[in-house]
């Protein structure tokens, strides 16, 4: 358990691991805070977008879609590894999940199946959107992949987690199945490599 650190401290954490960071308009006051707290951060959340182009992904992810406003994310990671900042506090991503996988993400202990949801994950997770199609098909570059483990590592460095407090929507929310075209182990053993 965590309070949120300032947006100024993300976009550090961020260039620190060696990322290349885009700043999107005043993404440090576009937020959801109006519709409940921001916090505190348990983790940090991997999504896929289902859509394909840079600019196209960035500039949904920042505004949302018809009956879910944006930011949708914190960061959308493109296929060519940059991270695009268009939000920062409360974002539409995580949605209501299991309140059994929030405890066991706290306690950093193995995630159980999800099969309620039960829990808002809008206060507790930092979130990123990748832009890819996902249909199993659409390839993921290795830059792309690199970026998602330093994001993720990046966040869990400031706060002291471990890679156990990386988790995937499909892993949170029954139904969902992103990010599909790789493992969320695979994932946390990079991240947990990258953090010894």
């Amino acid at each position: 358990m965590a309070p949120p650190m300032s947006a100024n401290g993300f976009l550090d954490a961020l260039r620190d691991e060696g990322l290349t960071v885009v700043e999107v308009g005043d993404w440090r006051h576009h937020n959801r805070n109006h519709k409940g707290p921001w916090g505190p951060v348990h983790g940090v959340m991997i999504h896929h977008t289902v859509t394909k182009g840079r600019d196209y992904t960035v500039d949904l992810c920042r505004k949302g879609r018809p009956g879910l406003p944006g930011p949708l994310c914190h960061g959308v990671i493109t296929k060519d590894g940059c991270v695009h900042l268009v939000g920062y506090g409360r974002a539409n991503h995580a949605g209501n999940g299991d309140r059994d996988v929030l405890r066991a993400l706290i306690a950093e202990k193995t995630l159980p199946r999800d099969n309620q949801a039960n829990v808002d994950g809008n206060p507790h997770f930092y979130g990123f959107e990748c832009e890819n199609l996902g249909d199993g098909k659409d390839p993921w570059p290795e830059a792309q992949l690199l970026a998602i483990e330093k994001a993720a590592a990046a966040i869990c460095r400031r706060h002291g987690w471990t890679a156990r407090s990386v988790i995937g929507h499909l892993e949170w929310q029954p139904g969902k199945v992103d990010p599909r075209g790789f493992s969320m182990k695979t994932m946390r053993a990079r991240v947990a490599e990258r953090l010894t």
